[in-house]
């Protein structure tokens, strides 16, 4: 606390002196035997103003350690420590009422984490459940092959690629908070990552009549690859969501100076301007997820923007409405030497 802020929050004190002074004045003045000199009465405003200072600074001094003990950077963690140090009534009532503090806020906590600790458990085991009916009916689905229509079957297989594609959005949302537990860095083809994701997705780009192309040569970057390849699953799932029958979807691989870009360009109806910045943002569908036939959840930029910014890859996304959306990877250039100094 500064001394100006002390001196505001001691007003009391101050009026209590100036009426103890005119009191003393006055007494003085009534009293028969005195003469009154004025002189005499500056001379004893000015003692008692003098006492008065040294006071006032004698106790700023003495509560001035225990302010910067309660603005300091261990007080900082007071949710976490106890305090202690207090050395009279006030200061223990103080202290006192902190620690209460301190402990409701560490059972509130601990209830917080168990419960969400619960909530996870209980995401992973239903994930889990879930998979093993998605691959009955898959493979119910290839039994009946050929006693049901061409069409009728790509769009059950693209439906439940959609069912298995939420799962694992679930599934990932779950594994955000451990993810630094959950990773291996490694050098990944880009090539072999990308080819079996869009092999997953080939009756869907059948059934659009959407060409796909690969750009570029093959490039190595250090990754993880099984993050890498869900990142990329959710791009490319947004650019066939919003890509038109007809259109086109191209990978671009190039090496740059500083780095490997991995762009993912499409023929949709593209972004917004006012949406484009918060596209990645949790939940945030935009104009196109509210307005067009296509369902969207605003999970996959939200999940693949977080995961590339712990993975060390830089994710953007360049946007016109009517023309179609670029989105990029960019792995700057690494190496294990380097990570190791």
């Amino acid at each position: 606390m500064t001394i100006t802020k002390y001196m505001k929050d001691q007003w009391l004190i101050f009026v209590g002196w100036g009426c103890f002074v005119l009191i003393t004045a006055f007494v003085m003045w009534l009293s028969p035997n005195l003469q009154i000199d004025w002189g005499n009465i500056a001379y004893l405003v000015l003692l008692e103003g003098v006492m008065l200072f040294f006071f006032m600074a004698g106790h700023y001094f003495y509560k001035k350690r225990w302010w910067e003990k309660l603005n300091s950077d261990e007080a900082e963690g007071t949710m976490q420590n106890y305090m202690t140090g207090a050395r009279n009534e006030e200061e223990k009532i103080q202290q006192d009422y902190i620690n209460q503090l301190i402990r409701e806020h560490q059972g509130a906590m601990q209830q917080v984490v168990v419960s969400q600790q619960e909530q996870k458990d209980y995401v992973d085991s239903w994930v889990h459940e879930i998979k093993v009916p998605l691959a009955a009916s898959q493979l119910l689905l290839r039994s009946i092959e050929f006693d049901i229509s061409d069409d009728k079957y790509s769009q059950l297989e693209t439906e439940l690629k959609k069912i298995d594609e939420y799962v694992e959005q679930v599934l990932y949302v779950a594994r955000l908070d451990s993810f630094a537990k959950d990773y291996l860095i490694h050098e990944t083809s880009l090539k072999e990552t990308i080819q079996p994701i869009i092999r997953n997705q080939a009756s869907v780009f059948i059934q659009k009549k959407i060409q796909f192309s690969i750009e570029g040569e093959d490039q190595i970057v250090l990754t993880d690859a099984k993050w890498l390849s869900f990142i990329f699953r959710q791009l490319v799932s947004n650019a066939l969501k919003y890509t038109p029958e007809n259109g086109q979807i191209v990978v671009q691989i190039s090496k740059k100076q500083q780095g490997v870009a991995l762009q993912l360009i499409d023929t949709g109806i593209g972004i917004p301007e006012e949406d484009l910045r918060r596209i990645f943002d949790k939940g945030f569908t935009g104009s196109n997820g509210r307005y067009s036939e296509t369902h969207s959840t605003g999970l996959g930029l939200y999940l693949a923007k977080n995961l590339a910014e712990q993975l060390g890859v830089e994710l953007t996304a360049d946007s016109a409405v009517g023309k179609g959306t670029t989105m990029t990877l960019y792995f700057p250039t690494l190496s294990f030497f380097q990570e190791n100094l």
